[in-house]
């Protein structure tokens, strides 16, 4: 048993072609022991009526498992609470509820959807499943002490049929034990769930050559252990406070970040440390990178942390820029790597000093906007599931 275990977690969805809503829904629900329950709901067909059936069954069911109510129960209310479909008489949504403790101890219910998979070391194990009846409706359900590296992967029927339809290349869809083939390697390379989750998905989309014959939704939980990371940018608004400042910062265990000019130098005085600036710029939008002995990373400041907000935004949406950031080696997608893939808690020290050389009108930096980038990229991260804490000096 692990103290520290934390559950990374990643979902999203592709709405099947020529439907506005998916059909498909997942919900999450933190409790106040740290337990996390999660619920991916398929609801019956497509579109609007799928998708009301979909944020019901998840709806429900997350909120009842969460005040640990006893499964048959809740698979009655959802048989009682879903409308009925006229055309073909069903009124369900299939589904599968993954509650996992704060040791990582989990309990997995399914009803209908493709089965779960957990992927330890690079491969699949089986999970101990009983089955029983409810309502006649057979409901499978296992329970398991998850490790540290564990993969939990859920995904529906779409991600099955991937590529399956007129003019699609794969007759048989993609299929269960494919996907779990094809998932198995990249399980223990280190990526985030949500990274895990878009690898998955983009395959899906190709498959389906951009058009999708069926909601496609996937579910990824990645156990790992706890890591901080500190992040400095900006000096103290008060010189006095440069040592308070920076004594604060390098007293922190885990990864140390120092982004801005200013903010670099005062570190190497510190520290006693020369600061290097590198020549070689990976990218021409974003200013090299330097180094000082005992920091992690070493960049500019406004530029790069507004390229890693832009990166963070999108991290939350589509995730389409995963490939960027996950092989550049310029400061932005270095950072990105760190903060989106390897910390679980970050401490932002962040200095009010205003820099004269922002206070140019022909330049569109402002104090302002420093601040701004700093709130909305510690919001990001937050909606990553973060654990954030911003001190100002």
């Amino acid at each position: 048993m692990i103290d520290n275990l934390y559950a990374d977690i990643g979902y999203h969805s592709l709405t099947k072609h020529g439907e506005i809503v998916c059909g498909d829904n997942v919900k999450k629900i933190d409790c106040p022991d740290g337990s996390v329950v999660l619920v991916l709901a398929d609801g019956l067909g497509s579109g609007v009526k799928a998708c009301i059936l979909s944020t019901l069954t998840s709806t429900i069911i997350s909120r009842m498992v969460a005040e640990n109510l006893p499964i048959s129960y809740c698979v009655h209310a959802i048989a009682e609470a879903l409308p009925i479909c006229s055309v073909r008489k069903l009124a369900y949504s299939t589904f599968t509820v993954i509650s996992i403790s704060p040791n990582g101890l989990a309990h997995i219910v399914q009803y209908d959807n493709p089965g779960i998979a957990l992927i330890r070391n690079g491969k699949e194990v089986p999970l101990p499943f009983v089955r029983t009846t409810y309502d006649e409706k057979m409901i499978e359900s296992a329970q398991v002490q998850l490790l540290k590296g564990d993969v939990l992967i859920s995904f529906s029927d779409g991600a099955e049929h991937a590529g399956v339809g007129p003019g699609m290349s794969y007759a048989y869809g993609w299929g269960r034990d494919n996907i779990v083939e094809y998932m198995e390697p990249l399980c223990h390379v280190g990526f985030s769930a949500k990274t895990l989750n878009t690898i998955l998905l983009d395959e899906c989309y190709s498959r389906y050559d951009g058009r999708p014959g069926d909601d496609t939704t996937a579910l990824t939980v990645y156990m790992r252990t706890r890591e901080q990371v500190n992040l400095m940018i900006g000096p103290p608004a008060n010189r006095e406070d440069n040592e308070k400042m920076l004594s604060l910062f390098f007293s922190k265990e885990g990864k140390h970040i120092v982004c801005g000019g200013t903010t670099s130098k005062i570190a190497s005085e510190y520290l006693g440390k020369p600061l290097k600036v590198s020549l070689d710029f990976e990218d021409d939008d974003i200013p090299a990178m330097g180094s000082i002995e005992g920091v992690d990373i070493v960049t500019e400041g406004i530029i790069t942390i507004n390229k890693v907000l832009e990166y963070a935004n999108d991290y939350l949406k589509d995730n389409e820029t995963y490939s960027q950031w996950c092989y550049k080696r310029d400061g932005a997608s270095t950072i990105s790597r760190v903060l989106f893939e390897e910390a679980t808690d970050i401490n932002f020290f962040v200095g009010r000093a205003v820099n004269p050389a922002h206070q140019n009108p022909d330049l569109p930096i402002t104090f302002s906007i420093k601040m701004q980038l700093v709130r909305e990229l510690a919001e990001c991260l937050r909606g990553m599931g973060k654990n954030i804490r911003v001190s100002y000096f």
